[in-house]
């Protein structure tokens, strides 16, 4: 059987800022957004909400699915076979009560920090996966699609 991981990431966008986790490790000072696998007995929405809060110390308000982001090893030559395909699937998300807390509740071990970093710098730093153009893009048009749910679809 052939597995596809999926994840879910949240982005924040506040005063023309995106929330970024911020990691040094073997692939020197990096930014992710807040993301990472959905879990079994987890809906996408209660992932991002998990993610959010785990690695950016935020909780928020899931919103419209930004867009959706593949990794297909088998279609690019800078990626080992072995690695996982995956499929991430970023919401607009929500700060909920202005949250923030600087020391997330389960911070990876090379993440050092979290930060607001404007839409106008995004282009001055290196960014996992480079999604820098479609945050820009989404900020700038907001042209979401929305999330079809199968458990709350009526029948009746």
């Amino acid at each position: 059987m052939y597995h596809i991981r999926v994840r879910a990431g949240a982005l924040i966008i506040e005063n023309d800022a995106v929330l970024l986790v911020e990691f040094q490790d073997e692939n020197g000072l990096h930014y992710n957004l807040p993301a990472g696998g959905v879990e079994r007995g987890e809906s996408l929405v209660e992932a991002v909400k998990r993610e959010a809060l785990e690695e950016a110390g935020v909780e928020v308000e899931v919103g419209p699915i930004a867009f959706v982001h593949e990794i297909a090893p088998h279609l690019q030559k800078n990626i080992s076979l072995t690695s996982p395909h995956q499929v991430s699937i970023i919401f607009e998300c929500k700060r909920i009560n202005d949250s923030f807390q600087l020391c997330p509740t389960s911070a990876d071990e090379n993440q050092t920090g979290v930060k607001w970093i404007p839409l106008s710098h995004l282009s001055r730093i290196i960014l996992y996966p480079n999604i820098t153009q479609h945050i820009i893009e989404y900020a700038n048009h907001r042209r979401p699609f929305n999330l079809i749910e199968e458990h709350t679809l009526s029948y009746e």
